[in-house]
């Protein structure tokens, strides 16, 4: 075999092997982006589908897949953009966050009891 030959291979099987990380780590984010908006739906956070103008522009201006605090009129509220999947902002109070964090150690917990017994 040539070494040009050789040197195709070589970067093509390179280039497929990075496809399947990048792959991979895009199937792992889908994942987490909507074990995290189960957690947040069963919470009580309300979904806003971004379907305004005005909502795009909203979703658009926040960190996407990250739960955020403000304050707003005084109180505080806690948002979640996820501008790919659901194209739309999860909100909700101190109450909400609340159940949020208590269901999200509860998984956890029942995460660690499985990998438990694999182990």
């Amino acid at each position: 075999m040539n070494d040009r030959v050789c040197k195709g291979r070589t970067v093509l099987s390179v280039a497929l092997a990075a496809a399947m990380v990048l792959t991979g780590c895009a199937t792992i984010r889908g994942s987490e982006t909507r074990s995290t908006e189960q957690l947040l739906a069963a919470a009580g956070f309300v979904m806003r589908p971004a379907d305004t103008a005005e909502r795009q522009q909203r979703l658009a201006a926040r960190p996407p897949y990250r739960l955020e605090s403000h304050a707003k009129d005084g109180k505080v509220v806690y948002t979640y953009a996820d501008p790919d999947r659901c194209k739309c902002l999860y909100v909700g109070g101190p109450k909400e966050y609340s159940e949020y964090q208590r269901l999200r150690a509860q998984r956890q917990i029942s995460d660690w009891g499985t990998w438990g017994l694999w182990w």
